[in-house]
């Protein structure tokens, strides 16, 4: 799903030895589908193992601003499902998530931890009205070429005052300086507040951090 967005490992996830090694390396959508349906069946096992730490710290820094846990999320380039499961262990009830992978979407089916789930456009990664969820999350789907930095405003305008968005920015991603760039804008211009920012494990495994960000609408 990737911004195109795929989440937790899609594009910007990273994962097991095999397909770890070629996901950084994709440029084209299609191509970028095939390695997302072959994963799928071991996408889980694989990030485990190299001890995917980002959807836990994702789902910490949304719950500290989230006063109301019923309040419907949309779980941006969900994957297989592993973010949701993590914000359904934290106490949240209402999750939606969208994919561009229909095999991870299966997997995340099987989590059981999700009212609706849905197939997303690359070309159209948000597929949300205005006010429709108070908060979203991005849970690894930022990375260059894919989900560019822009779509952190496109998600922004969506949410109502107070909503939260949630995101990461491995390694990889924060070489871009866009995304930092645009934080500071949207904080500049007085749309959003930063109200987490850590730096810490993603996939300690193969030496991978990831910075943490939450923003509040104001």
């Amino acid at each position: 799903m990737p911004d195109t967005l795929h989440s937790e490992g899609h594009f910007m996830t990273d994962g097991g030895d095999g397909f770890l090694d070629k996901v950084y390396g994709l440029d084209e959508s299609e191509a970028t589908k095939r390695l997302y349906a072959d994963w799928a069946a071991t996408y889980d096992a694989e990030v485990k193992a190299n001890g995917y730490a980002t959807p836990a710290r994702c789902v910490a820094a949304l719950a500290e601003i989230a006063d109301d846990k019923s309040a419907p999320i949309l779980d941006l380039g969900c994957g297989t499902g592993l973010s949701g499961e993590a914000f359904a262990e934290a106490g949240f009830t209402t999750i939606d998530g969208n994919d561009f992978s229909a095999e991870m979407l299966e997997a995340a089916e099987r989590k059981g931890v999700y009212r609706t789930l849905a197939l997303s456009d690359l070309e159209r990664p948000i597929a949300a009205e205005p006010g429709q969820y108070r908060h979203m999350a991005a849970v690894g789907v930022f990375s260059p070429g894919h989900a560019p930095a822009e779509m952190i405003a496109q998600v922004i305008e969506l949410l109502p005052a107070g909503g939260g968005f949630v995101f990461s920015l491995n390694d990889h991603a924060l070489e871009d300086p866009s995304y930092r760039a645009e934080i500071r804008r949207l904080v500049d211009a007085g749309v959003v507040e930063v109200t987490s920012d850590t730096y810490d494990d993603h996939l300690p495994g193969r030496g991978l951090k990831s910075a943490v960000v939450c923003l509040r609408k104001l």
